[in-house]
């Protein structure tokens, strides 16, 4: 009635004439007759009930179409809900009926209406672990929603595939099969799974699969997932696993390099594990191996062009052909080049000419050598470089024990430190040569199954001590030199660059219990006298003159200063009573052990025994003295208030056994202190 009221007023008559018009046209019917015919055309309509609608008018333009439902007012609803086709004037369609609203018009829906009616019909046809089919509508939080017979049912994203997967947008608008596991009739809500469906399916399919499988059989079947190790492959109600060494003979670094997802593929059963279920596949195996005669093709000692395919810490491995690989250890990559790592030499893709070395046929591993492919250089080492000939080469490195001279491309020579220099200690190979200088040297020994060169810088120019400082030096001449070094047998005295002679503590003074380090100090000038020039043992003995220099006060200050800060330093900290006692048991062993007791010092290192310390890189280091101990010793027989009798004559001719050095030492010591302060009594 209202919207009649609506349609009225948009005609904007005068009032008077349509109250004229309405008089007219019910004078010939009574106000009860009116109202009677009123109420039989109003139907008794309730809230939430799904009634029928007859079409009145379906307008496009506001894409509404009027219903009667037989109610006190019409209602509207969208054309969108009665689909394609347009519903013609005076049709009947069920709608839900929800009410009026504020302009007294009826509120209806169809879709509402259809979904109940739907809702109605799945619910009573279907009960939990029926299967369905629907159609997949649309993507929601969660999974995704099917239509079964008009009725959204929710399938979840863990329950679309046996694997989850990670877009499930492919299969909208697909029709899928599924089982109901949950329905809730309170929320009208429908749990379906296709998941399980396809379980049951999977294991009947299983079950089939068993019965028949056999091991060597050749099956199709569908990759289903690709991992670094593999590929798993469905049979058919079990996945078998491809491994990736199965594959190919060849080398292939990922298994999607052969196949892909979905694919339909031919594979060999290797293996069939009933208990576990599961099978394991091959497609290698399907051809022959191409070990198969490979020592026929590749025999021991032939030379042959590979490709580097891998590189390891160990070694690089090098393609013959496909499926036939072999190692190149770093220990047969170079004759003459040390290797820390395979990639200073190769890259991946290089092509290299090899060796095969061996074979080993239960792994079904080829050793190949890169460097047996050239000729070697140390067999013509010998012949190119004999002993005595002067090669000029580049320092290539430095050692605690000499220098390392790059003599040609993979040939290095050793630079010994006790052959560097006649005259001058040498404590490190720095203090006379630096890496990168050019040099000269002479070949000393060649060791060509060691593969080590021994080289020789003193050896360019005459031994001083055959001519030079015998001419030099004698006994009874005055010298002046610089105190170098002070220990507890005597000092060491600088006479000239690379020259030191020893002033032993006897020549130093007469008082025994008097220390050497009370006396003099490094740096200080003194006067001596030549005792003894040793041209065998490259030694001088010295006797201390004096120390009467002015330019001595400013040192002796100094080093008087320094010890009386050194022992008040000790008196506020004593040191432990049992690391003095320990101390004096130690000097007392050394004092009574006498001169027999010096140590005998090996010989220096040769250059292809180069030692891995400073401390063992020559006994120069400890013999090449200007005047060690035998010679003070000798010396010392000289005196006449030393405590041990001996004959005079054994203490000149058998001086305390000395290794014999070709270079004398700045900072060499006796072996104890002892052999130097004993000499014969009376002499």
């Amino acid at each position: 009635m209202a919207l009649t009221s609506r349609r009225v007023r948009q005609y904007e008559m005068d009032p008077e004439a349509l109250e004229r018009q309405l008089d007219d046209a019910f004078s010939e019917i009574s106000v009860e007759e009116l109202n009677k015919s009123l109420n039989a055309s109003i139907c008794d309509v309730k809230i939430g009930e799904i009634v029928i609608a007859k079409v009145d008018t379906v307008d496009e333009r506001t894409g509404l179409v009027i219903m009667d439902v037989g109610g006190k007012a019409e209602g509207t609803i969208p054309l969108a809900e009665f689909g394609d086709e347009l519903p013609a004037p005076g049709a009947e369609f069920e709608v839900f009926y929800e009410g009026l609203d504020e302009y007294d018009m009826s509120l209806l829906s169809k879709r509402r209406a259809d979904r109940l009616r739907a809702w109605e019909r799945v619910s009573t046809e279907y009960n939990e672990g029926d299967e369905i089919q629907g159609i997949v509508q649309r993507k929601i939080k969660g999974g995704l929603l099917v239509d079964v017979e008009g009725v959204n049912v929710f399938l979840p994203a863990s329950q679309v595939n046996l694997r989850r997967t990670h877009d499930i947008s492919d299969f909208l608008g697909e029709p899928v099969r599924a089982r109901i596991i949950k329905i809730d009739p309170e929320r009208m809500n429908i749990v379906v799974s296709r998941r399980k469906l396809l379980e049951e399916e999977r294991q009947r399919l299983k079950e089939d699969l068993l019965k028949d499988i056999k091991e060597g059989q050749v099956r199709m079947g569908t990759v289903k997932n690709i991992a670094d190790f593999g590929v798993f492959v469905d049979l058919g109600g079990i996945d078998g696993l491809l491994h990736i060494t199965d594959m190919s003979w060849g080398r292939i670094s990922h298994p999607s390099e052969m196949v892909e997802m979905d694919q339909e593929i031919e594979v060999k059963v290797l293996r069939v594990d009933f208990d576990r279920e599961r099978i394991a596949l091959g497609i290698k195996q399907k051809t022959s191996s191409p070990w198969d005669g490979v020592e026929e093709r590749y025999p021991v000692n032939k030379r042959m062009d590979g490709e580097v395919v891998n590189i390891m810490s160990y070694g690089a491995f090098v393609k013959l052909e496909d499926g036939i690989e072999g190692l190149v250890h770093i220990s047969e990559m170079s004759w003459t080049r040390r290797v820390n790592h395979p990639s200073e030499m190769l890259n991946t893709g290089d092509k290299v000419s090899v060796v095969v070395l061996e074979y080993n046929h239960e792994k079904q591993e080829i050793s190949l050598g890169m460097k047996q492919a050239e000729s070697n250089p140390w067999d013509l080492v010998e012949s190119h470089y004999p002993v005595g000939t002067v090669i000029s080469g580049t320092v290539r490195n430095l050692t605690p024990y000499g220098a390392f001279v790059e003599i040609e491309e993979g040939i290095d020579g050793l630079l010994h430190v006790s052959d560097m220099s006649w005259t001058k200690k040498v404590s490190h190979p720095s203090e006379m040569v630096k890496k990168g200088d050019e040099m000269q040297c002479v070949i000393l020994s060649v060791d060509k199954e060691k593969k080590r060169i021994a080289l020789g810088r003193k050896q360019l120019s005459a031994d001083p001590w055959h001519e030079q400082i015998p001419n030099s030096y004698h006994v009874g001449d005055l010298l002046s030199g610089y105190v170098t070094k002070v220990t507890n047998f005597g000092v060491f005295v600088k006479l000239e660059e690379g020259l030191e002679g020893l002033l032993h503590i006897s020549e130093l003074t007469d008082d025994r219990g008097a220390k050497a380090e009370d006396l003099l100090f490094p740096g200080q000038k003194v006067e001596v006298r030549v005792i003894r020039v040793d041209v065998e043992d490259r030694k001088i003995g010295l006797s201390f003159v004096h120390a009467d220099f002015s330019e001595n006060d400013e040192i002796v200050a100094a080093a008087t200063a320094a010890r009386a800060a050194d022992a008040e330093r000790e008196a506020a900290e004593p040191s432990d009573a049992g690391e003095e006692g320990a101390a004096q048991e130690a000097s007392s062993e050394a004092e009574a052990g006498g001169a027999d007791t010096s140590a005998q010092e090996p010989p220096a290192p040769a250059a292809d025994d180069a030692p891995a310390s400073a401390e063992q890189a020559g006994p120069e280091a400890v013999e090449q003295v200007a005047a060690p101990e035998s010679e003070s010793t000798d010396e010392a027989a000289e005196l006449p208030d030393a405590p041990a009798p001996e004959p005079e004559a054994e203490a000149d001719e058998a001086p305390a056994p000395e290794p014999q050095a070709e270079t004398p030492a700045v900072d060499a010591e006796p072996a104890s202190e002892s052999e130097t302060e004993e000499k014969p009594e009376g002499e």
